[in-house]
């Protein structure tokens, strides 16, 4: 047979004897030190002399930090593949990716029957397996609609929940001799993992014939199907020797046939003296690798990740797959891919991209972003959170995904002085800085990403205490459309510097900034419902006591449209930005004057516990129509116009949020974004289907505003741009954007045309 180009990797057969367990683990951290990939075990529930594999497993990853581990096979009548697909997807997230699935339709049937298991005919026995792969690969996958359902004649599922999605994407591989079961490893296992002994090798042709047909016949690459081997000293080899006897040189000439003739990648040494095992790690593995390379350099056999057909014909026209930057291969999801449906959505918007790449350093960024200007595709940035425009997805481009950039370093906790990765979620540096007594001002939405925010403004909890986000910005990484890394501070790039903060969308990368976070600890927490039938009345008396507040409070407040015949309600999260709570109270007091208040209730909470939590993919929740003002104050203009927009049913919430304070004693100048002047920001969401009216009433609405917040609005083009920067700072914008980005390769994110060169 050919050799099928896969990568070789080696492992250890360990006995998991109970008799001394310890000793059963340090072969495994051996396994480990020796370099090997993998450690396995036997698994054979009804020998008492045995541990119980799945509890060995879970106790060697937890004991291991590289080693990958798995049963060699598990006996799958004895664990139902329901729970088993769980607690694999459990293991696997809990382990870093470290788990590997083998299975075996059982074996010794004396002992199965004794543990309640009914006895199997062969086809019986195929079947069962065949459906128990149904079952595992429906639990995991967690992108499909509804629950598990498979209704089969050995395993029965009605509705369980999805999930766990494991951390890696898990191969099954099947223990197989008979061509029934062979005929299963080719049509659905991602792996065959015969042991040499019960495999003869005057069989091995014939095994990968069978194998491979029933692949093609499924309309699968044979490619797919990675082949292991299992190694014992008792077993012969082609050669007619037995293994591990003679000098590792030996071994590596008894193995080189078994890859370039009989297509197998993975070799299990069967062993439990640690001598052998340190030296098929030291020795034979690394010769074995660079003898197969040679050979395989010579005689031009294909290599790499084997892409199924289904996942083929799923590449969207004009990306070039085959040029992915080898750098970037390992973070690639392209549509048929089962990491797919992780990637493919922003938090609003759903979208369907041709591939993601997931660069994990700025020089990776660099590369992708080369790689994507390359392709007949739009090219979208996400900075690895939620956006409400949607603007990190679409249709058939190239995603850059910066999520796996997500570090948050603390440089100096006297100064506060931290470094952000800009895939990080607000929600995670939170987490991260309050041990060291630290916050930064970052909106209300843990699930946020640090790149979006930290490019744009940043109107959160602490603002009015602490400004914006952008104004604790000190240094900002940027990869340029041109493919230069570059610090812009106010030493280095300080042009570019002004612009990424208010604009950075329109001139790169940003791959990481510097931040100053503020000494917070505890805040307090007020939260109020009122009732807001007279809607007009209620808003200006919140403005006013709103901005009557100390600096220290910062406000927000939602309105709904009334239910069943009932007036709007409105509902008021108000922060007072350190744990003095006699303070707090004091500061907190005069909001329970601004309405009829239907609930009350205020609390001391670290920093993070205020933010709104999301940590997983996003789903697309639906793309919304937003709309976005500034406002000096709440005028009886703007909360007449506001109370008649709600009323109308023309949005279905609308929001206010407070700035002034430490916001406002930033010069306009100082930052891209100039709006340094004003209280309140409002927003407003509404559906596309309703997108026309609700233009029509904020049109009224926005004579009483000045200027807008870019990430709470939708909408784009010149008009936008306009409100959102005041007349010279568009104009430096565009002077910049003709130097930095002048062939408008970052297009997507309310772009800016570059100034023409004269």
């Amino acid at each position: 047979m050919p050799d099928y180009g896969h990568h070789l990797s080696f492992g250890s057969f360990l006995t998991p004897t109970a008799e001394d367990p310890e000793r059963t683990v340090a072969l495994a951290e051996a396994t480990e030190a020796a370099d090997l990939d993998l450690a396995t075990f036997q698994d054979h529930p009804y020998n008492p002399g045995f541990l119980d594999t799945w509890t060995l497993l879970s106790w060697v990853a937890a004991r291991t930090t590289r080693l990958r581990v798995s049963a060699n096979v598990l006996n799958l009548p004895l664990r139902p593949p329901a729970m088993l697909a769980r607690a694999a997807a459990s293991l696997d997230l809990l382990s870093g990716g470290r788990l590997e699935l083998a299975l075996g339709a059982g074996a010794f049937w004396d002992g199965i029957e004794a543990m309640g298991a009914r006895r199997l005919t062969p086809r019986q026995a195929v079947d069962a397996l065949s459906e128990g792969i149904d079952v595992i690969r429906a639990v995991w996958d967690t992108g499909a609609r509804g629950g598990v359902r498979v209704r089969g004649e050995h395993h029965t599922v009605n509705g369980m929940r999805r999930g766990p999605e494991p951390a890696h994407p898990i191969g099954i591989s099947l223990g197989a001799y008979k061509p029934r079961m062979l005929r299963l490893v080719g049509a659905k296992a991602d792996g065959w993992l015969p042991s040499l002994g019960y495999l003869k090798p005057e069989d091995m042709a014939e095994s990968h014939r069978v194998i491979d047909e029933a692949a093609r016949a499924a309309g699968r690459d044979p490619r797919e199907i990675r082949r292991a081997l299992n190694l014992a000293q008792t077993a012969f080899l082609p050669t007619g020797r037995g293994f591990l006897q003679g000098p590792p040189e030996q071994w590596v000439e008894d193995l080189l046939p078994l890859v370039l003739e009989h297509g197998f990648a993975t070799f299990i040494v069967g062993t439990d003296d640690p001598r052998a095992i340190r030296t098929f790690g030291a020795e034979v593995a690394p010769a074995l690798r660079e003898a197969v390379a040679a050979e395989r350099e010579r005689t031009g056999v294909r290599t790499g990740p084997v892409r199924p057909a289904a996942a083929l014909a799923a590449r969207r026209p004009g990306i070039d797959y085959d040029a992915v930057p080898e750098t970037l291969r390992s973070g690639a999801v392209e549509p048929g891919d089962r990491a797919y449906a992780r990637v493919r959505h922003g938090y609003m918007q759903h979208g369907s991209p041709g591939l993601v790449l997931r660069p994990d350093s700025a020089e990776r960024v660099a590369e992708a972003l080369a790689y994507a200007r390359a392709q007949d595709a739009e090219l979208h940035v996400r900075s690895g959170g939620h956006g409400i425009s949607g603007r990190s997805t679409g249709d058939g481009g190239v995603v850059v995904d910066l999520s796996a950039m997500n570090a948050t370093e603390v440089l100096d906790a006297g100064t506060g002085l931290v470094r952000l990765g800009a895939g990080a979620r607000w929600g995670e540096v939170a987490r991260a800085l309050a041990p060291h007594g630290l916050a930064i001002s970052s909106g209300d939405h843990g699930g946020v990403g640090v790149g979006g925010l930290a490019t744009t403004g940043g109107l959160g909890y602490l603002s009015r205490s602490h400004g914006l986000t952008i104004d604790n910005v000190t240094a900002a990484e940027v990869v340029t459309a041109d493919g230069r890394l570059l610090r812009a501070d106010a030493e280095h790039h300080p042009d570019l510097f002004w612009a990424m903060r208010g604009a950075g969308g329109n001139f790169g990368v940003l791959t990481a900034v510097e931040v100053t976070a503020a000494p917070v600890r505890e805040v307090v927490l007020g939260q109020f419902a009122y009732d807001a039938t007279d809607t007009a009345a209620f808003l200006r008396a919140w403005g006013e006591t709103a901005e009557a507040a100390p600096r220290g409070v910062t406000a927000f407040l939602t309105l709904v449209p009334g239910r069943a015949g009932g007036g709007p309600v409105a509902q008021a999260m108000v922060v007072h930005s350190d744990g003095d709570t006699d303070a707090a109270v004091r500061a907190l007091e005069p909001f329970l004057a601004v309405g009829p208040v239907l609930d009350q209730r205020a609390q001391l909470a670290p920093y993070p516990a205020i933010l709104v939590g999301a940590d997983g993919p996003h789903r697309g929740h639906g793309l919304p129509e937003a709309r976005s003002g500034l406002l000096r104050h709440i005028t009886p203009e703007a909360a007449e116009g506001t109370a008649a927009m709600l009323a109308s049913g023309d949005a279905a919430f609308v929001q206010l949020r407070q700035v002034g304070g430490a916001v406002n004693d930033v010069a306009a100048g100082a930052t891209a974004y100039a709006h340094r002047s004003q209280n309140f920001s409002l927003a407003a969401m509404g559906t596309a289907r309703r997108a026309a009216d609700l233009d029509a009433r904020w049109a009224d609405l926005e004579e009483h505003m000045e200027g807008l917040y870019l990430s709470f609005d939708t909408r784009t083009g010149p008009e936008v741009l306009a409100r959102a920067f005041p007349g010279a700072t568009l104009e430096r914008l565009r002077a910049l954007k003709a130097e930095y980005d002048p062939d408008q390769v970052f297009d997507k994110n309310f772009p800016i045309a570059p100034a023409v060169r004269v």
